[in-house]
């Protein structure tokens, strides 16, 4: 039966049409939604992955923000502010039927200060609303696609600010639901610190494992390394290989993402960096915080630039596929660089 004008359900926009993306644009799909995006001037691998998934592919931002009644900002963070400006610029220029507002979530992994950047962007377009949010956890997965109930796992969307999705009017309540998103504060902010200091974490280890496995490696200690892991912490070990098999298509991604950690650490944890007199005479210690993750940063941009890894792509994965591998590819480089 169709869905009558008062129900139809909302169309929701997604730029871009990564890992990630194409992961929400597949369970949006699967639940009768509309999804589009602007893929004029990107890959064709793109494009072919946004048509895997039916979405629809519109000729322009300004397409975009006429046709859509949310926008999903899901990019690499260096292209946050980028984006929104994109949108906001669209928006001067666009003629929307719809009386309702466009609501733009911000869910890249970004700092509360490039997440107020963002807002700052959007202050003087009223009919904008803007949810800083953040995604903690990996692509959902369905097991058949075009049936939303065969999902299996759905990352955690975290989104603050003063429009709850939830209160929306087209399809907000049911899209907080589907998307399991969880509003945590009024403010713009809470919902990008929380997703930077989840990813601190998780990204944070992943880090520390590449300098781990790559130097037991050159040593020549890798078994034995991995044979303590398993024996004394097998639960490091095991997150260790997951983090080392995965982190390659990401690495470029994470470089920017470790920087805006830096500044959250910096500006909202408190850990600027400060050195003591005894410090500044040994250059041992130089900083907290912003120091630690500018370091983890490097390591990923290392990754990126300097091994074969940074090649590598999600869906055509050929190298990289065990830890043993990473590390020895990681050794390779060093002896190179």
């Amino acid at each position: 039966m169709a869905t009558s004008p008062a129900t139809a359900l909302a169309t929701l926009g997604i730029l871009s049409i990564g890992d990630m993306g194409l992961g929400i644009a597949k369970l949006l799909t699967a639940s009768s939604y509309r999804v589009v995006t602007n893929a004029a001037d990107r890959s064709e691998d793109t494009k072919r992955r946004a048509r895997s998934a039916s979405v629809e592919l519109l000729p322009d931002d300004i397409a975009l923000v006429e046709q859509a009644d949310y926008i999903l900002s899901i990019v690499p963070p260096r292209d946050a502010i980028s984006i929104a400006s994109r949108i906001e610029t669209a928006a001067r220029s666009a003629h929307r039927q719809q009386s309702a507002p466009l609501y733009f979530l911000d869910l890249n992994a970004v700092s509360p200060a490039t997440s107020k950047t963002v807002a700052a962007r959007f202050s003087s377009t009223p009919a904008i609303r803007l949810l800083d949010g953040g995604i903690i956890g990996g692509p959902p997965k369905l097991t058949h696609p075009s049936n939303a109930a065969t999902c299996t796992y759905k990352p955690s969307i975290v989104v603050s600010g003063p429009y709850p999705l939830h209160d929306a009017p087209k399809s907000g309540q049911q899209l907080a639901q589907l998307l399991n998103v969880k509003h945590i504060s009024a403010e713009i902010g809470p919902a990008s610190g929380l997703k930077m200091c989840f990813a601190a974490m998780s990204k944070g280890f992943t880090a520390i494992a590449i300098e781990s496995f790559t130097t037991a490696q050159r040593m020549g200690v890798l078994p034995e390394l991995q044979a303590h892991l398993q024996e004394y912490n097998p639960s490091a070990g095991a997150s260790a290989a997951r983090g080392l098999v995965s982190m390659p298509p990401k690495a470029y991604r994470w470089v920017a993402e470790m920087e805006e950690i830096a500044r959250t650490m910096e500006e909202f944890g408190g850990f600027a960096c400060r050195r003591s007199e005894e410090t500044e005479e040994n250059e041992i210690g130089k900083g907290k915080g912003g120091d630690l993750f500018r370091g983890v940063s490097d390591v990923y941009r290392f990754v990126a630039d300097e091994t074969v890894l940074g090649q590598e792509k999600t869906e055509s994965r050929q190298r990289g596929m065990t830890a043993e591998d990473v590390a020895a590819l990681c050794a390779e480089a060093m002896v190179d660089h």
